[in-house]
């Protein structure tokens, strides 16, 4: 069965960092794109970071520049988002995603996506709040 599984969320202080994970089971992640969004309650889901397959090329969005990193690790088939800095804004539950029927957008149009459309595989989410 194939899943994504976030895990890493939790409660921390503004100022504070976590390091979320999304790890593959039933296939690898090495040949996808891989995407982490985010929704907070009463919004709607936005874009965070993606990395690519082929050259780990990377997009972030405006709320992460500067203080999100995403990363891969094709051999633990997880993708990490290391979020420093972090802000009451950012609570939210954290997904990442996968683009595998639909292949690539970065490989046949040569951009990276954030538009959630463009992925078809969702693992259930994270949940992160930032408070004091």
């Amino acid at each position: 069965q194939l899943q994504l599984v976030e895990s890493g969320g939790g409660l921390v202080q503004p100022g504070g960092s976590l390091r979320l994970s999304c790890t593959a089971s039933g296939f690898s992640l090495e040949y996808y794109d891989i995407g982490w969004f985010r929704q907070a309650p009463g919004k709607e889901r936005e874009g965070v970071s993606c990395i690519s397959s082929r050259d780990s090329a990377i997009v972030y969005g405006s709320a992460a520049k500067g203080r999100f990193t995403i990363s891969r690790d094709n051999a633990k088939n997880t993708v990490y988002l290391q979020m420093n800095s972090l802000k009451s804004e950012d609570t939210a539950v954290y997904y990442c995603a996968a683009q595998t029927k639909s292949g690539s957008v970065y490989q046949r149009e040569g951009t990276l996506t954030l538009e959630e459309l463009d992925y078809d595989y969702w693992g259930q989410g994270t949940q992160v709040t930032v408070s004091s």
